[in-house]
């Protein structure tokens, strides 16, 4: 629609004759588009982008729609059309219009979500999760990896649900769908298997086409699965997906001021000075043979999947991995790949949306840190430290409120909701836990206090948006993941981790009330709160409180701090200190535990009732397997 019509000189007249037009960055204002959808969905049954809405003056919406078409197609109005309708109703039937807006406003100010929560408030237990994993069972594509059919998105919350109850449970069944699903998307079209890095989805069921856009927050979110999954197998694949997507986010997504980016554009210039999606990735048999020659172009294509006919348009494919990988000459596969990338690079870049979005940036804190310290990659945890450095320092204000957005280190003026005070206080915690600098536990503490104040309710349901931001037609509550975990259930786990280092019984009751919406919904619809799912077999666990004391420079110290870190236990939180260290008298976990005949030493607690210490990293490790 922005080329088809707000670009088209006569559609933009009439537009601006009749109309206050206002375009929405959803990414900014999720809260306004959320509202908007609602509504969109309960007039029409259906909802989607661009979205068309009509309003009052007073922000009420009385008329909806999706894409309309600058010229009538397919018995669909045109978009001039549509303008034509609705103003000629504006101005002749403006009673009747503002009746209608009047009811829609109310019916959605309306409804709530205290009815969606379990009658008594209560998280999961171990029966809910299983009936949810058989849900996924029955939705689970055998054939391809994922769930359900095209277009496919990156389950990234389910499989760590799944994982968690593989850990928790020993499920066979639960783990295979991982693996099965982490290989599929890995050799598929999704991943670019020369720079690294997910695209958003695939638009077949095989993950072979995607569309080429590039998310933050979806290689942020498929960074950690990977690494949680070869911390849980020891999987090859699983590591260097993990590593390459990390190694992605820093060489493509940083900014100059440390944070990252947004998004890469799906289009780019193919050459022509047209801009087509897809151009900077997909390759023809003939661009092989310029770079590569003609034996290793026919080398790469039979590795890469590259034929005449194409998997893409115009007879181009997109790369993809076979499984017989690792039957093939390795030294050669680094060459062809290593001469591509050089030859790709030399084509026009898509563009980059440098838009820092707080939340996104959470995300990608605590993947590029737990993956930093599995790998022994202290750059990607230097990466970490600056993103949430830049989080405090630009997106901060003194209230330790959030702003959503900035860019070029200035903040943006949309507050921020829901799940940016919850990813960024799940990616301080987990800084905290790799580094042992107390300081990011303290600063996740005010954001978490701002969520239990601001965003809750009485009946322990969360809100999107906090009591005091800019009032819409309703305040919206959504605990259901879409391409990232929803704000509410995110909260609900970094609430629970917090309780864990610092034995709040205040935090620890918001998030397990919090919890009775996956309660309600697991069952009914596990792909669609799969982080809360996970969130419930942390709280099922326990979960496992683990301190870490001991000097930081000891190598017993770094011996026990990673075998910590590399339990399986669902949702284990861990702390690092050295005995009256200021990081020791910061964390609650970690007073009160000295050092055992003098030695570094572990505990590993429930509820800050804590085994025996041990001084030995193997038994360390036993102690928090799944």
């Amino acid at each position: 629609m922005a080329h088809e019509s707000f670009e088209d000189p006569g559609t933009a007249a009439l537009l601006n004759d009749h109309f206050v037009a206002v375009k929405v960055d959803r990414e900014e204002r999720p809260d306004v588009d959320a509202v908007y959808m609602e509504a969109v969905q309960a007039a029409t049954g259906q909802g989607g982008w661009p979205m068309t809405v009509f309003l009052t003056p007073d922000a009420e919406p009385f008329y909806f729609g999706t894409y309309f078409p600058p010229a009538p197609r397919h018995g669909m109005p045109s978009f001039p059309q549509v303008l034509e309708g609705v103003r000629s109703a504006w101005a002749d039937r403006r009673e009747e219009v503002g009746e209608v807006a009047g009811r829609i406003a109310a019916d959605l100010a309306g409804r709530s979500m205290s009815g969606a929560l379990s009658p008594d408030r209560r998280p999961p237990g171990p029966e809910e999760l299983h009936t949810a994993l058989m849900g996924l069972t029955r939705e689970f594509d055998a054939v391809h990896g994922g769930f359900g059919g095209a277009p496919k998105f990156p389950p990234s919350m389910v499989l760590e649900f799944l994982l968690r109850h593989h850990a928790r449970t020993g499920s066979a069944a639960a783990l295979e769908m991982v693996q099965a699903t982490c290989a599929a998307m890995a050799r598929g079209g999704i991943y670019d298997q020369l720079g690294g890095g997910f695209a958003r989805y695939a638009v077949d069921a095989t993950w072979t086409v995607p569309h080429f856009e590039k998310m933050l927050y979806d290689n942020a979110l498929l960074c950690r699965t990977y690494a949680h999954l070869w911390r849980a197998t020891g999987s090859d694949l699983a590591r260097r997906i993990a590593v390459e997507t990390a190694d992605f986010m820093v060489r493509e997504l940083r900014t100059e001021q440390g944070g990252f980016a947004s998004a890469l554009d799906a289009d780019s210039d193919d050459g022509t000075g047209a801009h087509t999606e897809g151009a900077y990735y997909v390759w023809t048999p003939e661009q092989l043979r310029a770079v590569l020659g003609a034996e290793d172009a026919e080398f790469a294509a039979g590795y890469f999947g590259v034929t005449p006919e194409g998997t893409f348009e115009e007879g181009a494919s997109v790369l993809q991995l076979p499984d017989t990988e690792g039957l093939v000459d390795a030294e050669r596969v680094v060459s062809v790949t290593r001469r591509l990338l050089a030859a790709r690079a030399r084509r026009p870049r898509p563009a980059r949306d440098d838009k820092i979005v707080a939340s996104w940036n959470g995300l990608a804190v605590a993947a590029l840190a737990e993956t930093g310290a599995y790998f022994d990659r202290p750059d990607l945890i230097q990466a970490a430290t600056d993103a949430a450095d830049l989080l405090i320092r630009v997106h901060m204000d003194w209230q330790a409120r959030l702003h959503r957005t900035s860019r070029d280190g200035v903040a943006g003026a949309n507050s921020g909701v829901l799940e940016d005070y919850a990813n960024v206080a799940e990616g301080l915690l987990t800084l905290g836990s790799v580094t042992g600098e107390g300081v990011w536990a303290e600063f996740a503490g005010f954001f978490l206090d701002t969520v239990l104040v601001q965003f809750s309710a009485e009946d322990g349901s969360l809100y999107d948006t906090a009591a005091d931001a800019e009032p819409l037609i309703r305040r919206p509550q959504d605990p259901t993941d879409n391409a990232t975990p929803s704000g509410w259930t995110a909260a609900a786990g970094a609430l629970l981790s917090y309780a864990a280092l610092t034995g709040s019984a205040l935090h620890r009751d918001a998030a397990e009330r919090a919890l009775g919406v996956v309660t309600a919904l697991g069952g009914r619809a596990p792909r669609f709160i799969g982080w809360g799912l996970a969130v419930a077999e942390a709280a099922l666990d326990g979960p496992r409180e683990v301190a870490v004391v001991g000097p930081p420079d000891d190598p017993a110290t770094r011996a026990l701090h990673r075998a910590a870190l590399l339990g399986t236990a669902p949702g284990a939180v861990v702390a690092l200190g050295a005995p009256g260290s200021d990081d020791a008298r910061e964390v609650v976990l970690l007073q009160d535990r000295p050092l055992v005949d003098g030695r570094p030493a572990a505990y590993v607690c429930r509820n800050f009732t804590c085994d025996r210490p041990t001084t030995d990293p193997e038994e360390l490790a036993e102690r928090l397997r799944g």
